[in-house]
């Protein structure tokens, strides 16, 4: 297997729509064939974005990341993921469970040993 797809829920905040809708769906998506390092998130509106997989480990524990993709912890059950792009900004908030689930994930689909993931 080389394709994995995890569905959430998550909290979006944008420059467009700064007030917090509810929970919308998200695909976090990775694809071993296309690029073992790297992940992608869609966003509702045929959004998506590419970035390192180890950004998204990096930032579970820590603030990680610096231009267009940043991720840190918000609490002990949230994980925030940061866009920046010519049209504004968008805040992704998404349960760190989900994204470790999926990051364990995205490794046995490579067969690489899994990376301890803190929390």
């Amino acid at each position: 297997m080389s394709v994995v797809e995890q569905h959430a829920r998550a909290h979006i905040l944008t420059d467009d729509v700064p007030d917090d809708v509810g929970a919308v769906p998200v695909v976090l998506h990775y694809d071993s064939l296309q690029d073992p390092r790297a992940v992608r998130v869609d966003l509702p509106g045929a959004h998506e974005w590419t970035f390192p997989r180890s950004l998204l480990e990096q930032g579970l524990s820590a603030p990680a990341g610096s231009g267009d993709v940043r991720v840190w912890p918000c609490g002990r059950v949230q994980a925030v993921i940061e866009f920046h792009s010519a049209g504004g900004v968008s805040v992704v908030q998404l349960e760190t469970k989900t994204v470790v689930r999926f990051l364990r994930r995205t490794y046995r689909a490579t067969a690489s040993p899994e990376p301890v993931v803190h929390r």
